[in-house]
């Protein structure tokens, strides 16, 4: 009967690894640099969305958050060129952490 209740309950948060390893610098690169662009590429999609016939909408978050993310990945590409340079392996431990807004 409890694991029964148990199934019922609702999730409230969620955890995805979502990568987990020790990568090449290149493989690193690869892997982080994927992720930021496709962050950009989704506000840059919204972005437009509030865009779309309201040329006069609120763009602040998703013009805030990609420049964000590009200083994000400009840091990221000086740290693969030092890694690289230094011939390092690198670790990456990426959780996705999920929760429901109350």
């Amino acid at each position: 009967m409890k694991a029964i209740m148990e199934l019922e309950e609702v999730k409230t948060k969620q955890q995805i690894q979502l990568v987990d390893g020790n990568f090449s610098v290149s493989e690193a690169s690869d892997v982080v640099l994927s992720l930021l662009n496709e962050k950009i590429n989704f506000h840059k999609l919204q972005r437009l969305s509030l865009c779309e016939g309201h040329s006069e909408a609120n763009t602040k978050y998703p013009d805030e958050r990609i420049t964000e993310l590009e200083r994000e990945k400009s840091i990221a590409q000086g740290f693969f060129t030092q890694a690289r340079a230094e011939g390092l392996t690198l670790k990456i431990d990426g959780i996705l952490k999920i929760s429901i807004n109350k």
